[in-house]
């Protein structure tokens, strides 16, 4: 079964008796998703564009490059240099890689049993770090050498953790069971 809009939307009907909405306005909602990853000490210019172009195939959208907020010369590090790549992700594109990820990333993970649901933070939004971008099926499969790791947001309009929890539980985000 695939994340669409309107199976986001339904989850209205599905949470209203567990929280007592009364309007369809109260249910939460997929807002947006980010997917980030940090080149950090990656000073070659050809494994820079190697990530921006893997980025790039994962989400189907360029990734903006993200500066370093403050210099720190300890780690040779100036205001501006970049520090990372980030995509954000609405609509159609946002509900496809959430489809995309619940039903062929995840399970593409070794040794995956679950997301913890202690990574949902407690405005609603939940936090998947993974460790290799290999795990995506448009990445390629030569260039293992340079394997990336990236951190991937989704940021929901649940008001509290709990709320959030059972929604993205009705959307299919494998989270381990309490216990």
């Amino acid at each position: 079964m695939s994340i669409t809009k309107e199976k986001v939307t339904k989850s209205f009907t599905a949470l209203k008796d567990a929280f007592a909405y009364t309007n369809v306005m109260q249910a939460p909602l997929i807002k947006k998703v980010v997917v980030s990853s940090g080149v950090g000490k990656i000073s070659d210019k050809q494994q820079r564009i190697l990530i921006q172009d893997r980025l790039a195939r994962i989400t189907g959208q360029k990734p903006a490059p993200r500066g370093a907020k403050k210099s720190i010369a300890s780690f040779k590090l100036r205001e501006g240099d970049v520090v990372g790549y980030q995509v954000t992700l609405h609509g159609a594109r946002m509900y496809n890689f959430v489809d995309k990820l619940i039903h062929i990333v995840l399970p593409r993970t070794r040794d995956f049993r679950g997301l913890e649901a202690s990574a949902i933070d407690e405005m609603g939004n939940i936090t998947i770090g993974i460790k290799e971008h290999t795990i995506f099926p448009e990445a390629a499969d030569e260039e293992l050498r340079s394997v990336f790791g990236l951190a991937i947001t989704i940021v929901t309009t649940a008001k509290n953790r709990e709320e959030a929890e059972v929604f993205l539980r009705h959307i299919g985000l494998p989270l381990k069971e309490k216990g």
